[in-house]
């Protein structure tokens, strides 16, 4: 990477900008018409009730909650590679940063939908938010439900400054090469950046502020997310051991996703001499770490039924692995704690098609997590002749597809109209690189 001038730097991430080819469009027109099929999907259900899809009784939790936690989970790796890698100062992580905040932006946008889509009807969510309070309703703030509202709401707020923020001198940048309309659009959202000493000061120290401030707000987020289940009295939920093993899950599906985001990118763009392949074999190395952890809480969670020798918890373990969703249960363990060991072995990890794959499996590993958490317990509650099934229906499964559109609709807009990677940042790791040398 010492090897880059700041010239090349500068001209590759500002080239991306330019008008893009025939395929762009064609793949942008195809996201397109997912997004459309799940909003129709979503209308159809308002139309016609929240009965069209697969919930019922037991199962009222079905892919809707599913894809929620799913799309917190994948907010997280973008805090944790800006904010917490940036207090640690670990290098590798200045090409990804950027897209990373990006991923999470619109990762906590898609997951604050699937509430709203849940509720059915959607228009009584004014009812849901009592403020002002003239309605004299008043929020049960021991409702980890409020919980998730203040967390989500406050992690959306925090992200967003904190990616615009590393974005300003970047946005400059683009505003002295541009001509015309672009020229006015960035000259307004640089907020008047001239690379003044001052404007440096303030901004090193902000950008350490809100990185300091996001770092806890990993932790915080996701582990109110397991509250709302871990506060229920349902076999398999009411355990402590919820909140550290969904933020676990959480950066280890956010990571897959960086790599299946990064990896494109990467040979689209031309990004081989800045995303280089230590950069990947480096993410590649933390979801071995996180897959451990989860790999752990999951033998945990059968240690524990197992020790306690309540009836009811073992048998619901039980259940799951070996009941109606022991096919879920079986991608969930080998996708997540099983395929991610293979990347100790150098070769594979330093291999795109597979470290391509293998992000992809355990995506689909923690979207069947997920499934197996909710779905599996209530399904399977205390009372046997209460037991039941779920199966999504067409239209959960149409709006699922319209989700996944949505993100990589707004993430392709992004990497387009803006600068996907921190030239800022690539040029202060150079220099610190060159000093090295020197040295």
């Amino acid at each position: 990477m010492a090897e880059l001038t700041y010239s090349q730097i500068d001209n590759t991430v500002i080239e991306t900008l330019q008008p893009p080819p025939r395929k762009y469009w064609i793949v942008v027109g195809l996201l397109g018409i997912g997004i459309l099929i799940g909003a129709s999907c979503w209308i159809y259900q308002i139309f016609t009730g929240i009965g069209v899809g697969g919930q019922n009784h037991p199962v009222a939790w079905g892919t809707y909650l599913i894809n929620f936690v799913f799309w917190v989970g994948i907010a997280h790796s973008g805090t944790l590679i800006s904010a917490i890698l940036h207090l640690f100062r670990a290098g590798w992580r200045n090409p990804i940063a950027r897209a990373a905040e990006t991923m999470t932006v619109f990762a906590v946008l898609i997951a604050g939908l699937f509430p709203f889509i849940h509720l059915g009807r959607v228009w009584m969510v004014y009812y849901m938010l009592p403020f002002p309070n003239q309605r004299t309703l008043w929020p049960n703030f021991m409702s980890p439900l409020m919980f998730d509202v203040v967390a989500i709401s406050t992690y959306l707020t925090v992200s967003s400054l904190f990616w615009y923020t590393g974005m300003l001198p970047d946005l400059a940048a683009v505003r002295d090469r541009s001509m015309g309309m672009r020229k006015k659009i960035f000259t307004i959202i640089s907020l008047g950046w001239t690379g003044h000493h001052e404007q440096w000061r303030h901004y090193t120290r902000g950008y350490l502020f809100f990185a300091a401030l996001a770092t806890p707000l990993v932790i915080s987020v996701h582990s109110v997310v397991s509250w709302d289940f871990a506060l229920g009295v349902i076999p398999g939920w009411h355990t402590t051991i919820f909140a550290p093993y969904f933020v676990a899950g959480a950066i280890h599906s956010g990571l897959a996703m960086v790599l299946t985001l990064m990896i494109p990118l990467r040979m689209i763009f031309n990004y081989e001499k800045i995303i280089t392949i230590d950069v990947l074999e480096n993410v590649a190395k933390t979801i071995i770490f996180t897959g451990l952890i989860v790999g752990f809480a999951y033998a945990t969670e059968f240690f524990i039924a197992w020790y306690s020798h309540n009836i009811v918890e073992i048998e619901s373990f039980r259940w799951r692995a070996t009941g109606t969703y022991s096919l879920p249960f079986m991608i969930m363990v080998v996708c997540n704690t099983i395929v991610p060991l293979l990347f100790f072995i150098k070769r594979i990890r330093r291999t795109i098609p597979w470290l391509f794959g293998i992000s992809i499996l355990v995506n689909i590993g923690m979207w069947y997590e997920r499934f197996v958490i909710i779905i599996g317990s209530v399904a399977h509650d205390f009372i046997p002749h209460a037991w039941g099934t779920y199966s999504p229906s067409g239209i959960e499964f149409g709006i699922m597809l319209g989700a996944f559109c949505l993100f990589f609709f707004l993430f392709l807009l992004f990497v387009k109209h803006l600068p996907s990677v921190s030239m800022t940042e690539m040029k202060e790791s150079i220099a610190k690189e060159r000093q090295s040398h020197d040295h």
